[in-house]
């Protein structure tokens, strides 16, 4: 467990997202923390060492990514996994058989099948509830409800929940409120400061931003569920390497001025998406006729570069991909390059075809992560592969 300890660093983000939880190494001045390449640690004597033991439990380079993101998020505790999906499966971990969790209908595809197709058959009980309508959460609450699952804007419809309200019904009924921020990242929304218990990332995305790295963060200002996750860890042992830890870390450092280049891009193809196609056909919260943009002005500094945008049928969407010459076909997201995904095929393929319908997940259905090239040459590709549509 890495706790935050004070730092006179500065207030600004991207000041704590260069600085926040690491220092010159005290030994040679080393800038950028070391790679602590080891498995294990010299103990002094029996029963006394230097808070090292085994690399499983905690690592320097990985503490310095824990704290960093920590700042970063508002929290006092962070701990970094193996991957997005390591670290959800971890914080999992937090509940037992017989609980009841009110989750997302519409979330990562990857965390529907973990939940759908594995976790329920251990004894969770799940519902999938639009947390779009408040109403809805609480209609959904059992005497046994234990957790509030949410992801807001989702992937890859981008709906959001209103954070405030849901992770006060979850407090009300005596449940953990665990919120995905990896669309936002902590540039844009801090859950933490809504009210949630605990904020994730799948830090492969955002967080590094390079497209180089698998990763996951979670962060939270609870004691007692800072020592559950790290018994999690510790036990489970999703944890990343130390060179991923840094790469990441190095990833950090940057994040404010790239999620500014995104959220600008983002902006501008929304917009000319909307032109194109029609403003009920692209997704995209910074829009004013998105039906939540009013909430997402409220709760968010920014909207981002996710935006998704449905062409109608999977010969436009195949058309639209095999024009595009910037935009690479590929899963994942939140990397400097722009990619484009078909979900129903792709990141939520494992989701059956009836439910993909039922939440508006179609064949015609393309999601864009959009870089942070030119925006000139971004346009140009849009205009490029959208022609003739």
């Amino acid at each position: 467990m890495t706790r935050i300890l004070p730092d006179d660093v500065g207030t600004g983000f991207s000041t704590r997202a260069i600085h926040a939880g690491q220092r010159p190494d005290p030994t040679n001045g080393a800038i950028m923390p070391p790679i602590y390449q080891t498995s294990t640690y010299a103990q002094e004597s029996l029963g006394v060492h230097k808070g090292y033991e085994y690399a499983r439990g905690k690592n320097p380079t990985r503490e310095c990514l824990e704290r960093n993101v920590a700042a970063l998020e508002g929290a006092t505790h962070g701990f970094a996994f193996s991957s997005g999906m390591g670290c959800f499966d971890s914080l999992m971990k937090l509940f037992r058989a017989g609980d009841h969790l009110i989750v997302g209908s519409n979330v990562y595809g990857g965390v529907y099948r973990l939940l759908d197709k594995i976790l329920q058959h251990h004894g969770l009980e799940i519902s999938w509830v639009d947390t779009r309508d408040l109403q809805r959460i609480e209609d959904a609450l059992r005497p046994n409800t234990r957790g509030v699952i949410l992801e807001t804007p989702t992937n890859p419809l981008m709906h959001l929940t209103d954070l405030a309200g849901a992770a006060a019904i979850a407090k009300q009924a005596g449940a953990i409120s665990i919120v995905d921020n990896t669309f936002a990242s902590p540039y844009f929304q801090n859950p933490l400061a809504l009210g949630a218990d605990i904020a994730w990332h799948s830090s492969t995305k955002y967080l590094n931003g390079h497209s180089d790295v698998l990763g996951g963060v979670a962060v939270t200002n609870d004691d007692d569920l800072a020592a559950r996750i790290q018994f999690a860890l510790n036990s489970g042992g999703a944890i990343p390497g130390p060179m991923d830890a840094w790469l990441t870390l190095r990833g950090t450092k940057t994040l404010g001025v790239r999620m500014r280049q995104h959220d600008a891009n983002g902006r501008r193809v929304a917009q000319w998406l909307s032109d194109r196609m029609g403003a009920e056909r692209v997704f995209y919260p910074g829009l004013a006729s998105h039906p939540q943009h009013a909430l997402a002005a409220r709760q968010m500094r920014g909207f981002g570069g996710m935006c998704s945008v449905e062409t109608g049928s999977w010969a436009n969407a195949n058309h639209v991909v095999s024009r595009m010459r910037l935009f690479t076909l590929a899963e994942s997201l939140g990397g400097v390059e722009s990619l484009v995904c078909q979900p129903a095929g792709m990141t939520h393929a494992s989701v059956e075809p009836a439910r993909r319908a039922e939440i508006g997940i179609t064949d015609g259905l393309l999601r864009l992560s959009v870089g942070i090239e030119d925006i000139e040459d971004v346009l140009a590709d849009l205009e490029h592969a959208f022609t003739g549509l």
